[in-house]
Formats: structure tokens, sequence, C-alpha cells
């Protein structure tokens, strides 16, 4: 998986932030002048396979997303997950997209 290959830094990428449970990478195809990659270090293929264990990890990409966009002085920014593949998900391990704006 591309995202484990990052993680284990066995391919490249432009890190943002990392931490114990999270890497934020800057999208290779952005759709917006700012678009990160929020992604959690545990294996999770999609919202779907999220429990409630999952509540802190969740919340923290949330706020990690917010911590990004302040650092990148957005002025408004979207955060978004795609869902499986007719929800747009490409790559079958979960990550949030933070889309930011000036």
């Amino acid at each position: 998986m591309i995202f484990t290959k990052i993680i284990n830094r066995e391919i490249p990428a432009d890190i943002r932030y990392e931490d114990d449970d999270l890497i934020v990478i800057k999208d290779i195809n952005p759709k917006a002048p700012v678009h990160l990659l929020i992604i959690p270090k545990e294996v999770i293929n999609t919202v779907d396979d999220f429990n409630e264990t999952h509540s802190s990890l969740i919340a923290k990409m949330v706020f990690i997303a917010r911590k990004m966009a302040k650092d990148n002085k957005v002025a408004g920014y979207k955060l978004l997950f795609n869902v499986h593949e007719k929800g747009g998900q490409e790559i079958n391990y979960v990550h949030l997209h933070l889309l930011g704006y000036f």
C-alpha cells in the first residue's frame, strides 16, 4: 500500500507533520491551493471500518487538519473523507483530505 510505504519511508513524500498516530503529506495531485492528506498510521481501509475505539483518532485527525490549515494560513478549508470507490475513494486506506483556499 502506498501510504504504508510512505510511513515506512520506502517511497518519498512531502511530509508536513508526523507523530506516533498520524502523518500528513502534500497530495501529489492537488485539487486546491493547499491539499494535504491526514493519514493514520494504523491501517484502516475505509471510514466504514472505524469503530468506537477509533473515536480519539478521528478527533485527532480533525484537530491536526485544523492545525495544518492555520499553519498554511488558509482563509477557509474543507475536510473530506471519500468512502468506497463509488464515493471517490481511490486508495483503500482511510485518509482525510484538507482542501485549503486563500
